[in-house]
Parts: C-alpha cells; sequence; structure tokens
C-alpha cells in the first residue's frame, strides 16, 4: 500500500468531526485529538520507501555483498566518531562529512552510536497510544452523566408540537417530553442525585494528568534521543550561518560509519569500514524538531489550562461579571444579575462546572429557560427556608 492510500484510510476513520457530547475544553482535545494525530502520521512517514527510498544505503568494499551491508548496519548500529564532529574541518574542506573519518580495529577514538533509528516508528506509536489513555479515563470516570441530561433536548429549540417528530435519523421532542428533560436537569441541580462533588475532582485531576503525561513525554523523548531533545529547539534556533556543522547533524547524521568483521579463508579477522547515507534520518529530524516546539506549545497550554481552573474555582461564587462573562457565548442575550447571582451562589463548584459545560451541549434558549428556571427554584427554595427559621423562632418566643 502506498503512502498517500494509507493516508486515505487514516483520514477515513479519524475525522476530526464535531462531538456530539461535549465533556472536555479545547486543550483537552489537544492531547488526544491533534498529538494523536500528529504522532500516527509521524509514525507513517518514517516507515515509508515511497519518496524517501531506501532507509540506508552503505558503501563499502566488494568482500561484503552490498544488500548484505545494508542490512547488516540497519540492524546493527552505525556511529560517528566525535573528534571529527569538527567545524573548522568541515568549513575548511579537509573533511567530508560531519562525524566520518578514519577508525580502524583497535581504534580508541571515542564514537557516538545511532542505534534509536530502529526503534523510532514504534516508540512514535506508542506516544500516540499514551496520548489517548488520559482521554479514556476521563470518559470513563465522566460516566455519561451529561449525556444522559442532554440526550432529549438536542433540538429542544425546535418542540412546538405536541407530538415527537423526526426528520431524517434525528427527533424534536414534543413540548411535553421538552419541559420533562428540563425538570429532570433542575431536580438534578436541587437534589443532587446525578452530580455529585467528584465529578470537578475527577476533571482536575485528569487536566493535571495531562500536564505530567506531556512532561513524561518530553523524558521519554529526550531519553529515548540519548539525551539531545531537551535543548533541541533552543540549539537549532541559536545555530548561526558561519559553521556548517549543527545540532542535527550530530543528532540525526545524515552520512555515518559502520564496521562489518569477518573471517577470511586463513582464520584471521578482517574489517570491512563501510560509509552510510541515512535517509531516513532527513524526515527524523523534520519530526522531532516539530515536536518539540509542539511539546513546548501543548506545555504551555495546558499549564494556562490549570490556572485558568483554579481561577474558576475562586470567581464562579464571587464575580457575577465573572459568571455574565462564562455563559455570555452559551447564553443569547443577557442573564438578568440577580439569577446569576443565585445561581452561583447556591452551587458548588462541581454543579458550577457542570452547568457550564450543559451550556455548550445544548441550545442557548434552551439553556436560557433552565437557567432561569433554576434561578427561581433555588430563590423559592431559599424563601422557603427562611420562612420556615422564622416560624419556628417566632414559636420559641410564645
Amino acid at each position: 500500500m502506498s503512502l498517500l492510500a494509507t493516508f486515505e484510510t487514516i483520514s477515513k476513520n479519524f475525522k476530526l468531526k464535531p462531538q456530539a457530547y461535549i465533556i472536555d475544553n479545547w486543550i483537552f482535545r489537544l492531547h488526544y485529538k491533534a498529538s494523536v494525530l500528529i504522532f500516527l502520521v509521524s509514525s507513517l512517514l518514517v516507515c515509508s520507501r515511497q519518496y524517501i527510498g531506501e532507509h540506508i544505503r552503505c558503501i563499502a568494499d566488494g568482500g561484503v555483498p552490498e544488500h548484505v551491508m545494508n542490512t547488516f548496519c540497519f540492524f546493527t548500529s552505525t556511529f560517528t566518531v566525535i573528534k571529527h564532529l569538527d567545524a573548522s574541518l568541515l568549513d575548511s574542506g579537509n573533511l567530508a562529512h560531519p562525524g566520518v573519518g578514519p577508525y580502524g580495529m583497535n581504534s580508541t577514538d571515542p564514537i557516538k552510536k545511532h542505534a534509536y533509528y530502529q526503534w523510532v516508528p514504534f516508540v512514535l506509536f506508542g506516544q500516540a497510544i499514551m496520548f489517548y489513555i488520559t482521554h479514556m479515563l476521563w470518559k470513563k470516570l465522566e460516566g455519561g452523566r451529561l449525556r444522559y441530561l442532554v440526550d432529549g433536548l438536542k433540538l429542544a429549540a425546535f418542540s412546538l408540537a405536541e407530538e415527537e417528530i423526526t426528520v431524517r435519523n434525528d427527533k424534536i421532542p414534543s413540548r411535553k417530553d421538552k419541559e420533562e428533560n428540563i425538570r429532570v436537569i433542575r431536580e438534578a441541580f436541587l437534589t443532587r442525585v446525578y452530580i455529585n462533588k467528584s465529578w470537578s475532582i475527577k476533571l482536575i485531576f485528569c487536566e493535571v494528568l495531562n500536564l505530567l503525561h506531556i512532561i513524561l513525554q518530553i523524558y521519554i523523548t529526550n531519553k529515548f534521543l540519548q539525551g539531545n531533545f531537551n535543548n533541541l529547539g533552543v540549539e537549532i534556533m541559536n545555530d548561526g550561518l558561519e559553521s556548517n556543522v549543527d545540532i542535527l547533524d550530530e543528532v540525526f547524521p545524515k552520512v555515518t560509519k559502520c564496521t562489518f568483521y569477518k573471517y577470511g579463508p586463513s582464520g584471521s579477522l578482517q574489517l570491512h569500514d563501510a560509509m552510510c547515507v541515512m535517509a531516513l534520518n532527513v524526515i527524523n529530524e523534520k519530526i522531532y524538531t516539530y515536536l518539540w516546539f509542539w511539546f513546548v506549545f501543548l506545555f504551555i497550554c495546558t499549564a494556562l489550562g490549570l490556572v485558568w481552573r483554579i481561577l474558576t474555582l475562586f470567581l464562579h461564587s464571587n464575580s457575577k461579571r465573572f459568571n455574565q462573562m462564562v455563559f455570555a457565548n452559551t447564553c443569547p442575550g443577557k442573564l438578568n444579575p440577580w439569577n446569576v447571582l443565585t445561581v452561583s451562589k447556591r452551587c458548588n463548584y462541581t454543579d458550577w462546572l457542570f452547568l457550564n459545560y450543559l451550556s455548550k451541549n445544548i441550545d442557548g434558549m434552551v439553556f436560557r429557560e433552565i437557567f432561569i428556571g433554576l434561578a427561581e427554584e433555588l430563590e423559592e427554595k431559599e424563601s422557603s427556608k427562611e420562612a420556615l427559621i422564622m416560624s419556628e423562632e417566632g414559636s420559641k418566643y410564645d
């Protein structure tokens, strides 16, 4: 199968289509949608021979067949000679390729082995799976609560008839069903049957897990590239044009050395020195350079997302303007400030957060109806409670 055909297969099974039920935010989706797609595409690229040809081609003497040398050098490890990673020699024309130079049978010159390229597709695919795990965990912990409440209200804004209407595969509930579904949601908030304090804790836990996971991914990638990943992007940006040896030539060498040993006819050990062209590293350097900047971007977004979460924790019940700003994009018109204040003051953070996500899953007019009705019921409940307390106090004096 060609590379383009493979991409077509992935695109059919990995469409970035809108979610039926929103249970997370765009930062969360960067982890399990964008990152997973990036790693899957990268894994396919390093497996492709359609555009880069053979992953490795070695030049050696006639003592070893070419296909044997290519196979041997790919499955063992190639290397570069550290003393030949010399910019001055390269610039003066006394060195053909960075890290490639004389290295005899008993040489004690320090070398740098390169064996990671054998594992790149497996590691990238494994990282793609790891990025999806947090999403799967959150879906399990969330337990379908939002879906249970939202299921009957997707098209409730069009509920004008007394009977349920089916349009293609979608169902528009009757006015009676709409009112019943709205009543269920109000009772959920008033009685705390479906919503509990652990809902927000679990979401925040998964968001913290995302931050820890991106740190783990940076550590894994740095370890995989023998400690050369952490400063990769910084060194690329700092590399000037005065030298022909840059960080990419050291981490992802395009030309390396390989040594093949065999016994001659008389039993003496023979060394066959080879120079290998690493076509695969042209792709690897682009992938890992992009991943460095992607990890930095993802880390910053995730950290800022947690800062926002902490702000909402403190502001949700203390700031009327903050609540108006949060619900402004999901509810047409301006909500009555008293309603906002009533609901936010009497809801714990879990209920407030759940209400916020509920607003993203249903039509704005329907949500406005739920919000205003909830404020009225909370106010009525509070008034009844105050009247009962006053009555009990009055009976004491009697």
